[in-house]
């Protein structure tokens, strides 16, 4: 115990900075009113005038801290701040989610300008996985913690300390009182029936009576904490892959990609996607709308995705051996689940890649050959068994640009692509050369005797699929839940105490407190003093 304690006339030792005394009510200090009318003065019952730590100790540096962390304001504040930076996150798409090859330097000025720059400076494009933003989170719940704290241990054991025997003057100086009733044995008696009746529990001793009851809803507000504790805890879990994936993949029809935050476990393939529009003609239900909208109406984006899962550890480099865990259609909002894993369709390129283009080669409108170019593959030449000539590609540009310096690729993609061949002339044995631009062919050289033409293209469309995994979902309803008990608890019942003073023979003091609800309680007040000659109970909150 403190040096500090004080011993109240009762007997009883309270910690420093305690108003009342935790056993009798008696004020200890700091509750004297200032023109000296102690009778009109309402005692302050917050925490039942118990001390708390962060206002009674604040030397050391500990003291301090704690004090900091257990202040409404600075909980508040936190809160605000988080939610502002919260919402700034929101204005531009988190680095996950830009779908798009540039670099994250790149695409946030190139796509919103000035205010993407802003944005990707600030560190807002990865903002909820930030150490500062967690940091942010994290001291939310230290204050909430020790503001729980600092509340819950002084009022808990000043509640679990009160007895029923109260000094007068703690009776007297309640919000609602009624002084001086003359009451027999029986009108106490009646009392005391009429409040079991309501559901108190009485207590009595040496003539002196305490009415109580639900004193669980005062533990209301620190279930909340701890609910929203379980959430906090929660929402820091998601920054781990065991228990929280959001990730993003792009795959063409045709290929098979490893899946983002699997640990290169599973591997997932594309092997269709379907775009669907609304039909007029057809689904007559729809025509009328249908007319009024100048562009086709979207009715399906699907992909057709089989799931695999490695069979063993593989090298670097080394081709993984694969088994089939599960396959299905992806479609918006449905989803193809998986050992924990759930595939979403979440974006589409429709035909935006090629993926072959097919070629002939003519001399003196004679065909001498037909080849292939897939550009997965990108082989460098071609061999013409027809005529026994050679193909060969010098370059190949997935992606052309024009720059200062010629023909470059801007990323490996395949969306526009440039090529340029060397076809072997049988009859002169020279080199002649070809660029293959935007689906049409560019003789290289007004001497080319032989002619090269397309004849076919084929384009390839590419799924954009979030990969999601939330194993921090049972512990988010677990939080919310305990917080609505807490709400409930809080909010739908009130702690509500009646106190009975004999203050000689046959006359009495009456006094009321409720934690809330004051209106409800002077109701609840005439029907316990229903059929008794108690007078009517004073506010004195009201006459100050």
């Amino acid at each position: 115990m403190s040096d500090q304690s004080i011993r109240c006339e009762c007997g009883h030792l309270n910690k420093e900075g305690t108003i009342l005394c935790e056993a009798c009510g008696k004020p200890i200090e700091g509750n004297q009113h200032i023109d000296g009318n102690d009778e009109k003065h309402v005692l302050e019952m917050r925490y039942e005038g118990s001390a708390r730590r962060s206002q009674t100790y604040k030397r050391t540096f500990v003291d301090k801290t704690w004090a900091f962390f257990s202040s409404v304001k600075v909980g508040v504040w936190l809160i605000v701040i988080t939610v502002v930076l919260s919402a700034l996150g929101t204005v531009y798409p988190q680095e996950q989610f830009k779908n798009s090859p540039l670099p994250s330097s790149q695409f946030y000025v190139e796509e919103y300008g000035l205010t993407g720059q802003i944005f990707y400076q600030l560190g807002f494009h990865n903002m909820y996985s930030s150490w500062w933003y967690i940091t942010l989170v994290a001291l939310i719940g230290v204050s909430i913690i020790i503001a729980s704290i600092d509340r819950y241990v002084p009022l808990r054991r000043a509640l679990n300390n009160q007895k029923t025997k109260r000094h007068e003057v703690f009776v007297k100086r309640q919000r609602l009182v009624s002084k001086d009733n003359e009451l027999n044995e029986d009108g106490v008696n009646k009392l005391k029936e009429n409040l079991k009746s309501r559901r108190y529990k009485v207590y009595e001793d040496d003539g002196h009576v305490m009415a109580e009851k639900n004193r669980f809803s005062r533990w209301g507000p620190y279930v909340n904490h701890i609910g929203l504790i379980i959430i906090l805890l929660a929402s820091i879990f998601r920054m781990f892959e065991v228990m929280h994936v959001d990730d993003y993949v792009w795959v063409r029809e045709g290929e098979t990609r490893v899946i983002p935050s699997t640990n290169q476990e599973y591997y997932v393939e594309n092997t269709g996607f379907v775009y669907e529009e609304y039909d007029p003609e057809t689904q007559q239900q729809f025509s009328r709308a249908l007319e009024d909208v100048d562009e086709p109406v979207p009715k399906n984006f699907q992909t057709n995705a089989v799931i695999y899962r490695t069979t063993e550890e593989t090298l670097p480099g080394q081709e993984p051996e694969l088994e089939e865990v599960t396959r299905g259609e992806i479609r918006l909002n449905q989803p193809v689940t998986f050992d924990g894993y759930a595939l979403y369709q979440a974006g589409t390129q429709l035909e935006a890649e090629y993926d072959s283009m097919s070629f002939d080669v003519q001399l003196n409108d004679e065909v001498l050959g037909e080849f292939t170019f897939y550009s997965d593959e990108a082989p460098p030449e071609f061999h013409l068994e027809e005529s026994d000539i050679m193909v060969s590609v010098d370059d190949w540009y997935p992606e052309l640009e024009f720059t200062e310096n010629g023909p470059s690729s801007f990323s490996k993609f395949p969306r526009n692509p440039g090529l340029i061949f060397s076809v072997e002339n049988p009859d002169t044995g020279d080199s002649e050369r070809f660029f293959y631009l935007q689906e049409d062919i560019i003789p290289l050289s007004e001497d080319n005797e032989l002619v090269m033409n397309v004849t076919g293209v084929d384009r390839r469309s590419a799924s954009g699929l979030t990969v999601k995994k939330d194993n921090t979902l049972p512990l988010f309803g677990l939080g919310a839940g305990i917080f609505m008990i807490g709400v409930v608890q809080g909010l739908y019942w009130y702690h509500r105490r009646v106190w009975i003073h004999p203050k000689g023979e046959g006359v009495y003091h009456i006094g009321v407190h409720t934690n809330k609800n004051w209106y409800g309680m002077k109701q609840e007040l005439e029907k316990i003093t229903e059929d008794t000659n108690v007078q009517e109970f004073e506010d004195q909150q009201e006459l100050k």
